[in-house]
């Protein structure tokens, strides 16, 4: 019986796993995953790392309960598994596809010396609704705004149906030899901030029980629901999407199902699917050789006059900006390695147009601390925030930190639960505490610079500022 090697990559999961369907149809099965950190691949943050250490654990138990095992090995996947199918006698090789920046070239690259070798080569789409090319306007060319590369898009989906894995999976007659999780280090030290990251399951039954949740209690509701962090309101499946432990159709498949049931309205369902398509948009704009991550999608904006400002960047990132629905968003993020979607768009907003620092800077934080942190997306809502982007927001769009925490946390749970030290304010002063009275706040047992910061800069004034400088831009 010949063997097949199932190289897992961000698709940690054996259910609807199209690679793992067609290495099982080549007879036994060989799962391994490469820790790549060479040239040309972004490093993980500190997040993901913990993140990626969890599900590796969770996919490992899962192979062995059907007979089979995870192969860790670290360094060049094009010298690894070719090395790897010659001294197993490998016959095929099957991966599912990424489309980071330069991914796609280096897989071809691998593709094409598996070849010589004489190794069968599959390459599936596990990670996505659609592959990135899949979608062009009538001219043949790419999408850049959002609105009608899904409205193109969303009537193309057809789910290729639920695939499951064997009870076992066969198995190779020997295995190589593999190294230890606990020697890759990648959990956090120095300082060791995960502790607050309990509420995550990582791995793929995690995953399941998260999108079983979702589509019972937050799915119904959602249009509305999603843009108050208070609450339980969105699916939180990010993570486990950009990791591969739920394929996007079953995120998919759950929402309609869910609809035809009548457990939701469809307004909602749609309204979710279209944050998948989000997603699908942003990875087709990365796909096009754009690295959003370090290059400004609209080269106007390259212009900007970035203003460097070491204590600005170290109050947002420590949730120490004077401006409470801020200061809530980055203390989420630091304690939990997430953060609500309504208050990432006020954080990032706050950062680039407040204080005026370079986005990339917010947007490496974000990567280094997210659990989700996913190149495309999270390079996407940076430049979409900053107006840089394609079908960016409009570069006078300027949030108030003060309405939006207002509107969208009117009873102030989210900022009370974030930023205790303000809990006794009135709601009246809880989103702007330097306009209340001394007599408030002293009664709220608060002193402002000794107790909470005051604003690190003026909203009117940061706003003119960059107002005038976004507009010089645009004019040219």
């Amino acid at each position: 019986m010949s063997v097949s090697i199932l190289w897992f990559r961000r698709d940690l999961r054996l259910f609807d796993n199209p690679a793992l369907t067609a290495a099982l149809a080549d007879g036994e099965v060989l799962p391994v995953f490469i820790l790549d950190e060479g040239p040309g691949v972004r490093p993980m943050g500190a997040a993901s790392r913990w993140w990626l250490h969890h599900s590796l654990a969770a996919l490992s138990a899962d192979l062995e309960s059907r007979g089979s095992r995870l192969v860790l090995l670290r360094g060049d996947p094009e010298l690894i598994l070719t090395a790897l199918a010659q001294d197993t006698g490998a016959r095929s090789v099957h991966w599912n596809d990424l489309f980071d920046p330069g991914w796609a070239q280096r897989d071809d690259r691998l593709e094409g010396r598996l070849a010589e070798a004489g190794v069968t080569v599959g390459r599936w789409n596990g990670a996505h609704l659609l592959r990135p090319d899949a979608i062009r306007t009538r001219t043949g060319g790419p999408f850049s705004v959002f609105t009608p590369f899904w409205r193109a898009a969303r009537p193309t989906l057809a789910d290729p149906g639920r695939t499951e894995p064997p009870a076992r999976i066969p198995a190779p007659g020997s295995w190589p030899q593999s190294e230890a999780l606990a020697d890759w280090g990648l959990h956090p030290t120095a300082p060791d901030w995960t502790s607050g990251f309990s509420d995550w399951r990582p791995g793929e039954a995690g995953a399941r029980e998260r999108l079983a949740t979702f589509l019972s209690r937050g799915l119904s509701g959602y249009g509305r629901a999603r843009d108050f962090p208070a609450e339980t309101g969105v699916s939180r499946l990010s993570p486990h999407l950009h990791f591969g432990e739920l394929s996007p159709f079953a995120a998919f498949r759950g929402a309609l199902n869910a609809v035809a049931m009548g457990a939701a309205p469809e307004v909602d369902a749609e309204k979710f699917l279209a944050e998948l398509g989000w997603r699908e948009f942003n990875a087709a704009i990365c796909h096009r050789g754009v690295d959003l991550a370090r290059v400004s999608f609209d080269p106007r904006f390259e212009a900007i006059p970035w203003r460097t400002d070491p204590k600005g960047l170290a109050a947002w990132r420590r949730g120490r900006t004077g401006y409470p629905i801020v200061d809530a968003g980055m203390r989420e993020l630091w304690t939990t390695g997430w953060m609500h979607n309504r208050v990432r768009m006020i954080c990032a907003s706050f950062l680039a147009k407040h204080l005026f620092i370079d986005w990339r800077e917010g947007e490496a934080w974000f990567w280094d601390t997210l659990v989700d942190a996913d190149h495309a997306s999270n390079a996407g809502n940076w430049q979409w925030v900053a107006g840089s982007g394609a079908d960016a927001a409009p570069y006078f769009r300027i949030f108030s930190p003060m309405a939006q925490g207002a509107k969208f946390d009117p009873d102030g749970r989210y900022v009370r639960r974030w930023v205790p030290e303000l809990a006794r304010l009135p709601d009246r002063w809880l989103h702007a505490p330097w306009t209340a009275a001394p007599l408030v706040l002293d009664q709220a047992g608060i002193r402002l610079g000794r107790d909470y910061p005051a604003p690190v800069v003026d909203h009117d004034f940061a706003r003119a500022r960059a107002l005038e400088a976004y507009a010089v831009v645009k004019g040219r």
